[in-house]
């Protein structure tokens, strides 16, 4: 083990004690080795559309460059779909859908669903590392959480698709047709688990789009819809911008649309279905309040907090960005928190030291520094440890701001990256009070000793979901989704289901 300097040793005993350690930076922690994560994520030089279970060219020959935002360097092509391929896409599943997947039993579609789960399974690691080399999030996110959580997604609606008669106690369910899905680039792998696994548990057949910095594991998961053995057309995947997502949600083939991303977007699917008998399912922006009682467990809270807008980049749209601490304890969850960022390590997502890998696009990264300037403008305070970024890729500190207003930017808009505002409050009130005063009601979480108060809060917060001495758990089995302008419908549990089938 290295040995520690005296000015080492007194910052690593200032961090257990929880005092300010302002001279400790990343430079005096003990330096890891490169631990770079080696399996092969065996990706293609380019990637065709899948339709009608074959991957086969964009009709108009199109195609453009998915990038690594860790280097900037090009991955691969991706096949640009046009209306023609959309409306390709549509085709085979309506055919899908009346000539097999709707007429076959459940327990039948069940072998398929556990098939895929198990196939995941067995390439976890290799989805994996293609999911970090594509989006940029830490591998060992990748690894333990996002396929994981996506082959959980598949097992567990393979459970439900033989025991349909059980969704809707009382009442018969049938499949809805064909349903058009568009998923965002945060978490591509997931999202496309969370929006076909119950869709096709109920019988339905599906035409997706990913997002179009992120859709090489999608697109890697149809190849394991064909090693499945998946009746072709039952799963679409067509590729591109906004146009092609506008394309899948205003076509007038599915009887469903299910679309998560910003709520801008979302307002504008909304607008272009009005008046059309189509269900909509909408998981759109957050806001998200972590609120921190004096009698919390702080250390634990810190960890939390750190979890919930830090070690996933700020990248999804629940991520505790709003903390709100009561005043008698602010200052000390401040320093911890300024204490424990220093040691959090940015760089190579593929690095299994790294907490903070590489911001999805150049986009993105341009839209939080924006965000961060206006905040400094409005009178925010600033802080960022004093860690060396990568000279390529897209990166950005871990930042806090304390001192910040409720009208602040900061403290209003979804940001989307690894920035934390902090406010203070007093009273139980004061926090459901400053928490609920936001267009968006998607998460929350409550740090507290007391049981009674959790119960007051998850009553009085205007959030889908709340969590409870912890953060950004999920399970296939729970529903998830938003109020307000974070959405409507939910994904995940029998709830999830009952927005993928009609009550007969």
């Amino acid at each position: 083990m290295p040995t520690l300097t005296a000015s080492k040793k007194s910052n690593r005993s200032a961090v257990r004690a929880g005092r300010p350690a302002p001279e400790l930076i990343l430079g005096d922690l003990w330096e890891f080795d490169p631990a770079p994560e080696s399996a092969d994520p065996k990706l293609k030089a380019r990637y065709e559309l899948f339709i009608d279970g074959k991957f086969v060219a964009p009709k108009g020959g199109r195609y453009f460059d998915s990038i690594n935002p860790a280097n900037e360097q090009k991955l691969a092509e991706i096949a640009l779909a046009g209306p023609a391929d959309v409306d390709a896409a549509y085709a085979a599943a309506q055919r899908a859908y009346d000539g097999v997947w709707g007429k076959l039993p459940g327990r039948e579609r069940a072998k398929y669903l556990y098939r895929i789960a198990r196939l995941l399974q067995d390439r976890a690691r290799e989805f994996a590392v293609a999911e970090t080399l594509d989006g940029g999030k830490p591998i060992k996110e990748s690894r333990d959480f996002d396929v994981p959580m996506a082959a959980a997604h598949f097992f567990y609606h393979a459970g439900w698709a033989d025991k349909l008669d059980y969704v809707a106690p009382g009442r018969k369910v049938a499949p809805l047709g064909v349903v058009g899905q568009v998923i965002p680039w945060n978490f591509p792998l997931l999202m496309c688990a969370w929006k076909l696994a119950p869709a096709l548990a109920m019988g339905n057949t599906v035409v997706l789009k990913p997002a179009e910095t992120t859709s090489i594991t999608a697109l890697k998961l149809a190849e394991i819809f064909q090693d499945a053995g998946l009746p072709p057309g039952v799963v679409n995947f067509v590729t591109g911008a906004g146009e092609v997502g506008a394309a899948v949600m205003n076509h007038p083939t599915p009887a469903k649309i299910a679309f998560t991303g910003s709520t801008e977007v979302g307002k504008i699917i909304m607008r272009g279905l009005a008046g059309t008998d189509k269900k909509m399912t909408m998981e759109l922006g957050g806001k998200a309040a972590n609120i921190v009682f004096d009698d919390a467990p702080i250390d634990q809270a810190v960890e939390g907090i750190v979890n919930g807008i830090f070690f996933n980049q700020g990248h999804v749209c629940c991520a505790g960005s709003r903390l709100l601490v009561q005043e008698s304890v602010a200052a000390k969850v401040l320093a911890k928190l300024k204490n424990r960022i220093r040691t959090l390590r940015v760089g190579d997502p593929m690095d299994k030291n790294t907490d903070i890998g590489a911001i999805n696009s150049r986009e993105q990264l341009d839209k939080i520094t924006r965000l961060v300037a206006a905040g400094v403008k409005e009178g925010g305070e600033m802080f960022q440890p004093a860690c060396k970024l990568p000279a390529k890729g897209f990166y950005f500190r871990p930042t806090i701001f304390s001192g910040v207003s409720m009208s602040s930017r900061v403290a209003r808009e979804e940001i989307f990256g690894p920035v934390l505002s902090i406010l203070t409050f007093r009273t139980v009130d004061e926090a459901i009070e400053k928490a609920n005063n936001t267009a968006y009601g998607l998460s929350a979480g409550v740090w507290t000793d007391k049981g009674s108060r959790i119960l007051k809060m998850s009553t009085e917060l205007k959030a889908g979901v709340v969590w409870a001495n912890t953060y950004n758990k999920f399970d296939p089995t729970s529903p998830f989704g938003g109020y307000k302008e974070s959405g409507f419908g939910r994904e995940g549990g029998r709830q999830g289901l009952l927005d993928y089938c009609k009550l007969v």
